[in-house]
């Protein structure tokens, strides 16, 4: 149910702004970024593969050759089988043609060992396993190994006779070649590479903010205008620019929004010409109905002396006139709700007060229980709560079943003291679907039921739309809801003191 204050009708969802993170802008920033850092990494890495991969197979190509043309020139005045002594000289012959830099030559035959560089550690570089890619082979081999943490390329290759049949001589010779300075230089590369992402990065982040602003600038347009739409400006509109998608969607929102406001006005002209139409009509009744009411008020009173068939019509149209009366004034009513014409007379007042006074004038105060304690005021228009007690209470004592009873009490809500008037009764409850609808006017919630012209007014369907209005117009509200145990409650809700603002 509502709370004191609020509509009936029950309040639209509200619009969130979109957070920062949320936002259509940082969400293409991050694509344009996230695409450019992709594409940036794997550009270099694709770069930094292809280049090691580049000066690895040049050195490794440069090593083998040079070693195989070496090893050919010194092994044809070498004798064998060797000594130690011999085969040092022979590793050192063959380094001192194998490329520059620090390169150590390693010669095998069998189990003597002669290095080029007899200082040089070189039993942790020369792999069991290339020794034996390299005494099974006919051709060189190589692999690249770390030594205490430094990158070096091994080359082995057999020796073989110089007489044509191609016999491996039991000579292998080892090259040992430092290769730091390739590992330098792609790592150099690699660095170079890498920082040329941050710049990439930025750079995409700037070409994605003037997109995105290219994009969303119009999109922010025609959102502050659709909000102008929502809020009731049916003028809002958009400027179309190009032929895009984007200006095609202002083009239709633009049609929209005229389809819009010529409905719009055409339905207030037409709403504007009902109520004219409904108060003229009420005003022209009430002369007519004046002479018929005293007609019939003489016809009622002389129906005893009349014939029973001629006094049971007599009390009809009497009844009859009464309600037709009741209908006029609670459409002219409406009407001054519907032109915004009412106002509020509003002074403090006993409500318990007001509430016995209205229940005397209609003759119900044996019908109904009541439960008003003394001294409950608050700052309301008296004749309008008398409507709204009128009502209220018709529909209980004609609708329900007794007992009615009528509470009164204060309750503190939100801060703020509220009078609540609440009517009680125990018949059958409304039926399903009808508590959405009970305030609408004309609704009855049972549409076969007998119409009874009493003080109430209730017959013509607007007594429970004019009874909210007024509450409306003191700035609460009426809920109705279950009985306890059957029957239907109506709760008017009211406070204490009025806001001081229009409820208009």
């Amino acid at each position: 149910m509502s709370r004191p204050g609020g509509d009936r009708r029950g309040a639209g969802p509200t619009r969130r702004a979109p957070g920062f993170f949320g936002g259509l802008r940082v969400r293409l920033v991050a694509t344009f970024v996230a695409v450019a850092l992709i594409s940036a990494v794997t550009a270099t890495a694709l770069a930094y593969r292809d280049a090691r991969t580049a000066v690895l197979q040049r050195t490794q190509n440069a090593a083998v050759d040079d070693l195989r043309e070496r090893t050919s020139q010194v092994a044809a005045d070498f004798d064998l089988p060797p000594d130690r002594r011999s085969l040092t000289r022979f590793a050192g012959k063959v380094s001192e043609g194998v490329g520059t830099g620090d390169r150590k030559v390693v010669a095998r035959y069998q189990d003597l060992v002669g290095v080029s560089d007899e200082l040089a550690d070189t039993q942790g570089r020369i792999t069991p396993e290339l020794r034996a890619a390299v005494r099974a082979g006919e051709a060189a081999r190589f692999q690249r190994v770390r030594w205490r943490g430094e990158p070096y390329l091994v080359v082995g290759m057999p020796v073989r006779y110089a007489d044509g049949d191609r016999r491996t001589s039991g000579l292998e010779v080892f090259a040992i070649s430092d290769l730091r300075a390739e590992h330098e230089d792609t790592a150099a590369l690699l660095d170079s590479v890498r920082d040329g992402i941050a710049p990439v990065v930025v750079l995409a982040a700037v070409l994605a903010l003037l997109a995105a602003g290219t994009v969303l600038r119009p999109v922010r347009k025609l959102g502050r205008a659709t909000r102008g739409l929502a809020a009731g400006d049916l003028g809002s509109r958009v400027a179309v620019k190009g032929h895009d998608e984007l200006a095609d969607l202002a083009r239709t929102f633009n049609e929209t929004a005229d389809a819009l406001q010529a409905s719009d006005t055409e339905l207030r002209e037409q709403e504007a010409k009902a109520r004219r139409f409904v108060a003229d009509v009420s005003h022209e009744l009430r002369t007519p109905l004046a002479a018929m009411t005293m007609v019939a008020t003489v016809l009622e009173e002389d129906a005893d002396q009349l014939p029973p068939d001629a006094a049971r019509a007599a009390r009809t149209v009497g009844a009859e006139t009464a309600r037709l009366a009741r209908l006029v004034e609670d459409l002219m009513e409406i009407s001054r709700f519907d032109a915004k014409a009412i106002r509020l007379n509003a002074a403090e007042t006993d409500l318990a007060d007001t509430v016995r006074a209205s229940l005397a004038l209609r003759g119900w105060t044996d019908r109904v229980v009541t439960h008003l304690p003394p001294g409950v005021r608050a700052v309301v228009d008296r004749r309008r709560i008398d409507v709204i007690v009128a009502n209220l209470v018709g529909n209980a004592l004609r609708h329900g079943a007794p007992p009615v009873t009528v509470t009164l009490r204060v309750e503190p809500v939100a801060g703020r003291d509220w009078v609540t008037l609440e009517v009680a009764d125990h018949g059958p409850g409304l039926p399903p679907g009808a508590r959405e609808r009970v305030f609408d006017r004309f609704y009855k919630a049972d549409e076969a039921r007998t119409r009874k012209a009493d003080g109430g007014g209730q017959g013509s369907g607007l007594g429970t739309a004019i009874a909210w209005e007024n509450a409306r117009l003191h700035g609460g509200t009426i809920e109705v809801a279950d009985g306890r145990g059957s029957g239907a409650v109506f709760t008017l809700r009211l406070p204490r003191r009025l806001t001081g603002e229009d409820p208009q």
